[in-house]
């Protein structure tokens, strides 16, 4: 009991969320490195994945480097970017060197959900429906801008929800090669014995982990202008054949 209520005492202390190293800045830090890596993810793996499912062709290759990507401890990952002579500088902008290790390591391990959801999505639209629009004159990136995309959205948004929050969850890592974001905090208080302030750290990574899930569930619903059930689909169906 004392701990947790060291813990509140420390969450409500002004001075803990203050300064270049208090719970704000490095709150922002994470937030940073999240969003950076979950951009890059997005931008590298998702047209990728979106062509190949509309191909219809190299999905199974995609999805299993995918698989692979997931067995591998992003740990080890980092070990390997941070001691390389690359990727960066000692400095680069917001993230420092262990930063941009970490950054590099988030992007990949943003990857498989990415990949795989957006293959997913544009491979399970119905058959009668792309069928109905090819029937109606429409090249092959009408259909896909038109009917593909906008049906595997809310699927597509799902593999973006998930891997946001699991990157968030992640970045505490980049404490383990003097990177930034939270972990940081976490790291110095079980290592100083100052438990109550490694707990605050975790409490703040974990209602920081609820608002993005939360704010990633509401912007899916949103995105989902065409419901996926089949009685639905089966009124996409009619919107496109004219009946």
């Amino acid at each position: 009991m004392t701990v947790l209520a060291d813990t509140w005492r420390y969450l409500t202390d002004a001075a803990s969320w203050q300064g270049p190293g208090g719970l704000w800045a490095r709150t922002v830090e994470q937030l940073l490195l999240t969003g950076s890596a979950l951009v890059l993810a997005v931008l590298v793996g998702l047209p990728v994945a979106l062509y190949l499912g509309h191909r219809g062709r190299g999905g199974f290759l995609a999805i299993n480097i995918s698989g692979v990507g997931r067995a591998i401890p992003t740990f080890a990952l980092l070990a390997l970017l941070v001691t390389a002579p690359w990727p960066g500088p000692q400095e680069f902008g917001p993230y420092g060197r262990a930063g941009l290790a970490t950054l590099l390591a988030l992007m990949l391990f943003a990857l498989p959900p990415i990949i795989t959801q957006g293959y997913t999505a544009i491979r399970e639209v119905p058959d009668e429906v792309k069928e109905s629009a090819q029937g109606m004159g429409m090249t092959r990136w009408q259909q896909f801008f038109r009917v593909e995309l906008p049906l595997g959205l809310p699927l597509i948004a799902s593999g973006v929800r998930l891997a946001l929050v699991q990157v968030w969850a992640t970045a505490t890592i980049a404490a383990l090669v003097a990177g930034p974001g939270l972990g940081r905090i976490i790291t110095e208080g079980f290592y100083r014995s100052n438990y109550s302030k490694g707990i605050a750290a975790a409490v703040v990574v974990a209602l920081v982990a609820l608002v993005l899930e939360l704010g990633a569930a509401a912007v899916q619903r949103a995105l989902a202008p065409v419901p996926r059930e089949p009685q639905q689909a089966d009124t996409v169906r009619e919107s496109l054949s004219g009946t």
